[in-house]
């Protein structure tokens, strides 16, 4: 009752949408205008070393719709298609299969009105539609710019199929980001549908909810809300409370609540979404599993683990019946799984998953893929965590552990190091040096891993030797732990030479890790023999951070 409740209380507020003039061929028109958890885990060890590796949150998705027949033209289902380029998160189910079976199909017009322009409307819509599936945006866009002008002569300056051709548009251009060529567009399309339909017509609701999605992918949270909560109180007196669109619409007004810090009417709005779609059949597909980990994120982000690993067994337990362990997306699951336990400290279940994932990535990918080697890292840091909490116990056991995690470390490592190199041969060989696509994605994956192992490596000889000279009064050098340091940072800059990096903010962070740790390493020895025998400039050491931290800052990145 709670979570339908707080969706009423929002549709039932009066949202109201400020008035802006924009020009079309028409003449100047007044329309309406309105005003994306991560998984985390610490190690705290001696001398306050920590790791961490973070699963970003996916990015809410920007829906691309597009139709021809002005009685579809805002469908009541939503026939979305996702947007690639404007996409973090890439799916199996969004590519041009797929985008014809959800309603970008040729058109199939029932109009009475027919006329050289709207044949020309016809051919002109479908072909730029195909163009647009194939990503030949600039031939696409030629196009639909005909087909909107041959809608205005063929049907009239405002009439639906006018609305629908802005809709396309602004659509490519969304894509292609030209933003400030899109928003007259969406804002044209809504207005033309409000003056055809009323203001409480569902296409005018499923229209607002693609202007919604529009700003979102420019991160206009204030400006996506409106245009969801506008879209969600239409599709609640058209379609009703249980239906999955408006459903659809709750999960993304949802999303929104949350990036703008309004957990409580997040969770509500999610939550019920979720329990729609279960209600009505549709608690196994891809659409709930999607909001259900959105969900777990959010819990994760606020350290509310209990919750967090109910909502991912279940959706581990989904996995396991509609896809079985020789899915990776079940193997994934199941890591994710396992990391919110390694959070709560149920170290035992974590590894048994862990290992679990590890035998079915091994049956499922190459050898030395690198999704092996972050498998083998999570292991790792799963032996360190048994390490830390056996060492009160049993010294002998804890020391044990680590040698475990070392061996594994050093097959992460190798794993990584092998990755980077054929990701660099790759490189060179189609002269590429921005580091794009899938080779630049490959690269950054790799480099992380690798930098991280190192740092645990680091991490993992400091907590060794003082595990074995405890009863020692003063602090030796540590040769193993310096030279795992080292490593990370020859590395880092061996491949910062070799392909540009400026764009990957987490290579950065990973790298300013292990020299702080390198640095409080070196800043501990006490000794003459500890102070002679590093290798590192300490005061160069101290520049290169307070730079990298400069570059890192949250006020930098705002002002980029």
């Amino acid at each position: 009752m709670f979570l339908r409740q707080a969706a009423a209380n929002l549709i039932k507020r009066r949202f109201r949408l400020p008035s802006r003039t924009v020009s079309s061929t028409s003449g100047t028109t007044t329309i309406p205008l309105s005003s994306r958890t991560k998984f985390s885990y610490q190690y705290h060890g001696p001398k306050d070393f920590s790791w961490r590796m973070n699963y970003s949150h996916r990015d809410p998705r920007v829906w691309l719709f597009l139709s021809g027949n002005a009685a579809i033209i805002f469908a009541i289902h939503s026939n979305t298609v996702l947007a690639k380029d404007v996409s973090i998160e890439s799916s199996a189910e969004n590519d041009t299969e797929g985008a014809e079976a959800m309603g970008l199909r040729k058109i199939e017009d029932g109009s009475v009105i027919s006329n050289i322009h709207t044949s020309k409307w016809r051919v002109f819509t479908d072909k730029g539609r195909d163009l647009f599936l194939q990503g030949k945006l600039e031939e696409a866009e030629k196009l639909f710019l005909l087909a909107l002008q041959e809608a205005k002569e063929g049907f009239g300056e405002r009439d639906p199929h006018v609305a629908s051709a802005c809709n396309n548009l602004a659509e490519l251009y969304r894509v292609n980001k030209a933003y400030n060529k899109a928003e007259p567009l969406y804002l044209d399309a809504i207005s033309i549908l409000e003056e055809s339909f009323g203001p409480e017509d569902i296409r005018v609701g499923s229209a607002f909810h693609n202007l919604g999605q529009f700003y979102i992918v420019q991160r206009k949270l204030e400006e996506a809300r409106v245009c969801y909560e506008r879209a969600l109180k239409i599709k609640a007196r058209v379609l009703g409370l249980n239906h999955t669109d408006y459903a659809d619409t709750m999960y993304h007004l949802g999303m929104v609540l949350h990036l703008q810090g309004k957990g409580k009417d997040s969770e509500a709005l999610i939550q019920d979404s979720i329990r729609i779609l279960e209600d009505g059949g549709q608690g196994e597909s891809i659409m709930c599993v999607k909001r259900m980990r959105y969900l777990a994120q959010i819990y994760m982000k606020s350290n509310r683990l209990e919750e967090a690993e109910k909502v991912q067994r279940k959706i581990l337990h989904i996995m396991e019946l509609t896809k079985g362990w020789n899915s990776l997306d079940t193997v994934i699951t199941a890591e994710g799984l396992a990391l919110i336990l390694q959070s709560s400290g149920s170290l035992k279940e974590a590894e048994e998953l862990l290992e679990r994932c590890l035998d079915a990535r091994k049956t499922l990918l190459p050898e030395d893929h690198i999704q092996i080697g972050a498998n083998m890292l999570h292991i790792a840091r799963v032996a360190m965590l048994n390490s830390n909490q056996l060492k009160k116990v049993d010294t002998s056991k804890a020391i044990c552990e680590l040698e475990k995690a070392r061996d594994i470390l050093n097959e992460s490592i190798r794993i990584a190091q092998s990755s980077l190199d054929k990701s660099m041969r790759q490189n060179r060989k189609i002269h590429s040096y921005g580091a794009s696509g899938d080779i630049g994605k490959n690269f950054r994956v790799a480099l992380v891993i690798l930098l991280q192992a190192f740092d645990a490596l680091g991490l993992l000889a400091i907590t060794k030797q003082e595990l074995e000279e405890s009863k020692q009064d003063e602090c030796l050098p540590n040769s193993e732990a310096e030279n795992a340091l080292l490593r990370c940072i020859s590395t880092y800059k061996e491949f910062v030479t070799e392909m540009s990096i400026a764009e990957f903010p987490e290579v950065k962070a990973e790298y300013l890790k292990c020299l702080k740790h390198l640095l409080s390493l070196n800043g501990k020895s006490t000794t003459q023999t500890s102070q002679q025998s590093t290798r590192v400039n300490l005061q160069d050491l101290r520049d290169e951070i307070k730079r990298l931290e400069l570059q890192l800052s949250p006020s930098r990145n705002r002002k980029i």
